[in-house]
């Protein structure tokens, strides 16, 4: 499943410019018994299987370092945004636990896990498209990684927790649809403010819970 992503665009060219190193890691690897068994039936009974702690452990003992962060995939999580991926960007060794079926065990949890996050108030498969996910935003962010690195702090979030404004190129009109005449005078102050304003209006418009917890946020400085 991780081959796709992460070996395309932004993330694949970081990796060949030695910016990150991903590993793949097999549980299976971990096991003991025959089966190379890493899930069983959970205790009390209910659907589906629990991950076992014994893979998990085995893993986290061996890969883990004193600079490792480890993060649990998971719908129970803190929601993931662009200030968790610009923080997680400063660390030196992100190792995430991919949960599947109904979970890991909750001795996992307890015991290894330094954070959890979801990306979102909906149930996947597993957790490995929401670990591409986070591992795409946060290589982005990474010093080289970008072409430009001016572009990673006027993306939607990244300034005070606004969208972005909207962008437009060549053919100056299209279908009777113009681009707006502030941004092809020449003015920079004008084009700045002119994106200033659009930022404040689209999120007004579609994300206003943006603004209030800026202003919370605010508060609380």
């Amino acid at each position: 499943m991780f081959a796709g992503p992460l070996t395309e665009s932004i993330v694949a060219r970081a990796r060949r410019n030695k910016l990150v190193e991903i590993r793949l890691i097999d549980l299976r690897e971990f096991t003991h018994d025959q089966r190379r068994t890493v899930d069983d039936t959970p205790y009390g009974g209910g659907a589906g299987m629990v991950l076992k702690p014994e893979p998990l452990f085995a893993a986290l003992e061996e890969l883990r370092g004193p600079q490792t962060r480890v993060i649990l995939m998971s719908p129970q999580g803190e929601p993931f945004g662009q200030r968790t991926a610009a923080r997680l960007a400063r660390e030196q060794h992100l190792l995430f636990i991919c949960g599947h079926y109904e979970g890991v065990d909750e001795r996992v949890r307890q015991a290894l896990v330094d954070e959890e996050i979801s990306i979102g108030d909906f149930v996947l498969t597993n957790g490995n498209l929401a670990a591409m996910v986070v591992a795409d935003a946060v290589i982005r962010l990474l010093p080289g990684a970008l072409g430009c690195e001016a572009s990673a702090g006027s993306e939607s979030f990244a300034e005070e927790g606004l969208l972005e404004y909207p962008h437009y190129t060549r053919p100056e009109e299209f279908r009777n649809l113009a681009v707006p005449a502030v941004l092809s005078a020449g003015h920079h102050r004008r084009v700045e403010a002119w994106r200033r304003e659009q930022r404040l209006l689209r999120t007004i418009a579609r994300r206003p819970d943006l603004l209030m917890t800026a202003v919370e946020e605010t508060r609380h400085e």
